[in-house]
Order: structure tokens, then C-alpha cells, then sequence
């Protein structure tokens, strides 16, 4: 099984002044589920490389046991560092897409030509989308592809 893991590369929460990024425990419980269960994962983001992290998903009183392993987990912080261009992922490489949850796709992800295209590549084959939290606003496809009610 083959899975790519969709993470945001946009850091700030409109023009707050805020940051933003990803929700770190809606990276690390399914990171976790996934690569325990011998998945092969592969981590993408718009620009690649590091993802930007919420800092509110990461204050004390949010902690998790899955966040507490990220944490000690050298190999799991190294595939978080390299993500992979999403313009380099393809549907026909993958098994499902996950996106996972925060803030910032709602920058980057939810009107991005590439992730549209992406996730309507996966439709189109037939594969499973997941989509964590807010992530469902990523799923703007066209106006031709059209999701079951």
C-alpha cells in the first residue's frame, strides 16, 4: 500500500500577522496509523521540503501521545523536512491521498490547480480521498467533476 500525505506550505493566517501551517496531531496520529501498519508513505507539499507547523497545535495543553513520538521520532521529522513538490506526485503512483488538516491549505491548497488536479485524478481512478478537518475545502474540483452526495 502506497499512500502520499498532502501538507500545506503556507505559514501565515491571513493578514492577522499570525502564523500558521499544518495541525500537528492531524499529521502525527495518521503518520503513525499509516507507518505502523507497514504503508509506504510519501510526504508532499506545494513548494516542498519543511511544512510549516501551527504553533497553537503544538502549545502544551495540546500535546498527544502521537505528537510526544513525532517528537522523539528522528526518521518521522526527517520525511516531515523533505516533502516532495505536489506538482511532482502522481495519482497513478499512489494508492489514496491523504490531506492532512490545519489553517494554512486554505491558502495554498484549497483553489491550487495542481492539488485540484490532483485530487480529481484520484477520483477519476477510483481511488480513496481522505480529507482531515477544514481539508474538505481543498476539494473545490471543477465544475465537470462532481463528488457523490
Amino acid at each position: 500500500m502506497k499512500i502520499v500525505m498532502v501538507l500545506t506550505s503556507h505559514d501565515r493566517l491571513g493578514d492577522t500577522g499570525r502564523k500558521t501551517g499544518f495541525w500537528l496531531e492531524e499529521f502525527a496520529a495518521p503518520y503513525f496509523v499509516f507507518r505502523d501498519a507497514g504503508v509506504e508513505l510519501t510526504l508532499a507539499s506545494p513548494n516542498g521540503g519543511q511544512p510549516p507547523i501551527d504553533p497553537k497545535s503544538d502549545l502544551p495543553e495540546n500535546q498527544t501521545a502521537a505528537m510526544a513520538r513525532f517528537k522523539r521520532d528522528e526518521a518521522a521529522q526527517q520525511a516531515l523536512a523533505h516533502t516532495i513538490p505536489l506538482a511532482d506526485v502522481r495519482a497513478a503512483d499512489y494508492d489514496t491521498v491523504f490531506y492532512v488538516g490545519g489553517h494554512g491549505p486554505m491558502w495554498d491548497l484549497a483553489e491550487s490547480p495542481v492539488s485540484i488536479a490532483l485530487l480529481e485524478s484520484f477520483y477519476d481512478s477510483g481511488k480513496p480521498i481522505a480529507l482531515v478537518c477544514t481539508r474538505p475545502a481543498c476539494s473545490a474540483m471543477s465544475p465537470t467533476t462532481a463528488l457523490p452526495s
